[in-house]
């Protein structure tokens, strides 16, 4: 059901809006938290590292398709806040072609090159084989990746998050009993996990597509012809989608960097580094969902020109946040070796130091982060993006070039999790003085 997120109380609206997006990306985070799980449980702990390992480049292809994703979202939330239909149903169109032309040139640079990106992060040999059989299956699947963040990024855009959510929630726990069946059934090893997660995703994609196409037709307009394409409209989506683009691309190559030093730790190291980060990406990707959905909520109400209402949204997704964020930080500092061992049965020491260092460093912070991720999605919703992007990186360059300094010395893989606080507080810093900037500020009480 589509909903105008420019009127109502603002902290009553965004925070219907915005749980039903926390549950979609938890259900979003299964897809990969299975994949490690089965493998680590079911395979191996060096088909863990396989995942785990593979899962960094993923990211770069994931970036793609979350830039068009909200650079879609932001477009046509602008439009429908301000009721103008045609030019809505354009930019819908408009980033469905122009995201294929893309999804089929990424495809063939993942055909071509993803065993040098492999070489270039010094992947072990004993992982080599399954990192790249699971990321040639990947690749394949990249068209389903792609339209089905488009498809949730128009129902985000019309104020639907339950929708999406009701998708997740059936392919997710579909694609868990798949991993099992392909793996512990057909005994097919990483190959299982891999093609579990492609068919789950393609159903969803399919199923997504057909039911926001029907919503879509639902909303009349003067004349139902209108323009397929629009490089001006293009233009406007790419003004968002690609600073979105670079910011996680760039995100996950400095991942990629750091998994390249974490490698040389070892397979020991590098399954307790897999297993922690499937957690903590768990909570920041809820907390970028949330701010996804902020994102949406600033474009509606800035498009129908209520600029007052904006700060009052940044207020209650602080609340929101840092409701979700304090638990999760307990949870995982106190309960976090019994969470790793959810992912390996048998872990070595080393595994299991590695994964609950990393935890136990980074996540007091998450309430920082959290603060960044709500500011960052007022300011693209605002298409604030030249500084939502100096935050991101200031915050990227940090954590790489500090990682690979502190690998150096004698805190060994400990000194790489550290990076990520110095990084995180910065750019939160960063994000929330620029906010504070914003053509809102006359508006704050």
């Amino acid at each position: 059901m589509n909903k105008d997120l420019t009127v109502g109380k603002p902290e009553t609206i965004l925070w219907r809006f915005c749980l039903p997006l926390f549950g979609s990306i938890i259900f979003q985070q299964l897809y990969n938290i299975a994949d490690s799980l089965v493998a680590g449980k079911f395979i191996g702990e060096n088909a863990l590292a396989a995942v785990g390992n593979s899962y960094e480049i993923t990211l770069i292809f994931i970036a793609f398709a979350f830039g068009c994703n909200i650079g879609c979202s932001v477009v046509v939330s602008t439009f429908f806040g301000a009721k103008r239909y045609r030019e809505m149903k354009t930019a819908v169109s408009t980033a469905m072609i122009s995201s294929a032309v893309l999804c089929i040139l990424l495809m063939a640079v993942g055909i071509a090159f993803c065993g040098q990106l492999l070489d270039l992060i010094h992947t072990p040999g004993e992982v080599f084989a399954d990192s790249k059989l699971y990321l040639d299956i990947y690749v394949w699947s990249l068209p389903f990746v792609f339209f089905y963040n488009i498809s949730t990024g128009i129902f985000s855009a019309l104020g639907d998050s339950k929708t999406p959510f009701y998708f997740l929630a059936a392919s997710s726990c579909t694609n868990i009993a798949m991993d099992i069946w392909f793996v512990a059934g057909f005994h097919m090893g990483v190959a299982g996990v891999a093609w579990a997660t492609f068919i789950c995703q393609g159903v969803s994609c399919v199923l997504a597509v057909i039911v926001v196409m029907n919503r879509l037709r639902g909303i009349r307009i003067e004349s139902e012809q209108f323009p397929l394409f629009s490089w001006r409209i293009c233009g406007m989506i790419a003004k968002v989608a690609i600073p979105s683009i670079l910011q996680q691309s760039f995100i996950s190559i400095g991942n990629i960097v750091i998994q390249g030093v974490i490698n040389g730790f070892g397979p020991g190291v590098m399954a307790g580094y897999s297993a922690a980060i499937k957690l903590n990406n768990l909570v920041i990707t809820s907390f970028t969902t949330l701010g996804n959905g902020i994102s949406n909520y600033a474009a509606q109400n800035l498009g129908a020109s209520k600029t007052d209402r904006v700060h009052t949204g940044f207020q209650a997704g602080l609340k929101l946040v840092w409701m979700l964020a304090v638990p999760l930080a307990a949870l995982y500092v106190l309960c976090g070796r019994y969470l790793l061992l959810f992912f390996v049965d048998e872990p070595s020491a080393e595994t299991i130091h590695s994964g609950l260092m990393f935890l136990r460093i980074v996540a007091p912070f998450y309430v920082v982060i959290s603060t960044k991720l709500v500011a960052d999605g007022i300011l693209r919703g605002a298409g604030m993006m030249g500084k939502f992007m100096i935050a991101t990186f200031t915050d990227l360059i940090l954590r790489v070039v500090l990682a690979i300094l502190l690998a150096k010395t004698g805190l060994g893989s400990t000194g790489i999790w550290c990076a990520w606080p110095v990084g995180w507080c910065t750019a939160t810093v960063l994000s929330v003085c620029f906010y504070y900037t914003g053509p809102w500020r006359k508006k704050m009480d």
